[in-house]
């Protein structure tokens, strides 16, 4: 089993920057893709970022050109660089670590319980 833990969320003024982490502990043998999602109030959680073991990633067009997500796959660690921070980013943010061994495994998600993001001044 993977265990995911959120951290470094917190109160912020507009046009500031905030960095989030994520570890992963446990059974990590074969996560892939890890990412960031973002869930605000009366809104469906919705992807920030991913990025795959390989390095590649994927922003959502409201976050892209401000955040940066970033990942230590020996460490399993994932981080999320936030900069210029809007009202609108203001929302619950989840690490998640997905898991598969092989291709013809069915994918397992890991998810933290969300670590909180406010933006108002």
């Amino acid at each position: 089993q993977v265990h995911v833990v959120e951290s470094g969320g917190g109160l912020v003024q507009p046009g500031v920057s905030l960095r989030l982490s994520c570890a992963a502990t446990g059974d990590t043998m074969c996560i892939s893709t890890m990412a960031w999602y973002r869930q605000a109030p009366g809104k469906e959680r919705e992807l920030v970022a991913s990025v795959t073991s390989g390095g590649r990633t994927t922003y959502g067009d409201s976050v892209k050109d401000r955040f940066t997500i970033s990942r230590d796959n020996a460490k399993n660690t994932l981080h999320l660089q936030m900069n210029s921070l809007k009202p609108e980013d203001t929302a619950v943010y989840y690490c998640n670590a997905e898991k598969q061994c092989n291709k013809a495994d069915p994918r397992t998600e890991n998810w933290g319980q969300g670590t909180q993001v406010t933006v108002s001044s």
